[in-house]
């Protein structure tokens, strides 16, 4: 099982030995920067502790840089699950880290917590930013918070000014920096046939978020992986210049869906001068962990497209 093909594929399945023998392995020349992409944790019911040890197991082995979470760390935004969800955190490499909320960690039902006081538990627990920002020496990395919790918590929302803060930050950006967006919810849908709805105004993001000159977005919410290109979706906008797309399945959760079904993964990003690679984890209980299962290069910066001719 792999991702749709995008970018160049280097590889498909790969066994727990091959993980300590071929290019995947940390023998080969560090990238700039190295990035672990986590996503809907889900703490709670769904939550499979032998995935979150296996997690657990394997992240210090990745050599991250940085950890990305993008929401849902919780199943109903309880305290018992919000208490869970920063332990799992505590025991993952000390490096930077980044966190957004997902829809599942503002309460649902309890209606006045959820009106009056959202994020409450997320920030007593998991970060008291809710549109982060994290600098990094190759990478500057902003984060969104897309749960929208009077107005859009299913579908999730970016407001203008969330589009202006990050046009802000990036127009300061060191030259050569990876520029990298994180949401819970998706700005493209998934190349499937279960037909998720993207945000509402996703294609005015991506559209500013190409004149930023992103290199990247990572997102989470769809309990299933893809990596593509926003190219692929919104085509007639800025051709010259489309923007990667990562999304995480449910790293630690029974909730996967579509192609992911009853399955976990993750991302590992390694980001250099010139390109971008993506390499997508998947569990499996014969491995009784994670291993790669593909891989995906992507160029950076600016590419120069041939001259349109008439017909």
């Amino acid at each position: 099982m792999g991702l749709p093909h995008y970018g160049t594929k280097c590889a498909t399945r790969f066994t727990a030995t091959d993980l300590c023998r071929n290019e995947f392995t940390m023998l080969r020349p560090r990238p700039l920067i190295r990035i672990l992409h986590l996503s809907d944790l889900h703490f709670g019911p769904p939550y499979l502790p032998e995935v979150g040890d296996a997690v657990v197991k394997i992240a210090p082995k990745l050599n991250a840089d940085a950890i990305v979470v993008s929401g849902d760390f919780t199943q109903r935004a309880k305290r018992d699950q919000f208490e869970q969800a920063q332990e799992f955190l505590r025991r993952l490499p000390n490096v930077p880290r980044l966190y957004v909320p997902g829809n599942h960690d503002v309460p649902l039902y309890r209606l006045k917590e959820r009106f009056f006081n959202p994020h409450g538990l997320y920030k007593e627990f998991i970060s008291t930013e809710l549109n982060p920002v994290l600098f990094l020496e190759h990478a500057i990395i902003v984060g969104l918070d897309s749960t929208a919790p009077k107005s859009a918590i299913s579908n999730g929302q970016i407001f203008s000014w969330q589009l202006e803060a990050t046009e802000k930050i990036f127009a300061e950006a060191p030259v050569g920096a990876a520029r990298i967006v994180v949401s819970h919810h998706h700005f493209a849908p998934a190349p499937d046939t279960l037909n998720d709805r993207s945000m509402p105004q996703a294609k005015r993001a991506v559209i500013r978020f190409v004149e930023d000159k992103v290199d990247m977005i990572l997102g989470g919410h769809l309990h299933r992986a893809y990596i593509g290109n926003t190219l692929d979706i919104y085509p007639g906008v800025h051709r010259e210049r489309g923007i990667v797309i990562v999304q995480s399945g449910t790293s630690t959760s029974r909730r996967g869906r579509g192609r992911e079904r009853e399955k976990n993964s993750f991302n590992v990003i390694d980001i250099d001068a010139d390109t971008m690679k993506i390499t997508h984890y998947m569990y499996f209980s014969s491995e009784a962990g994670f291993v790669p299962e593909s891989q995906h290069l992507f160029p950076r910066g600016l590419r120069q497209l041939p001259a349109e001719t008439d017909p």
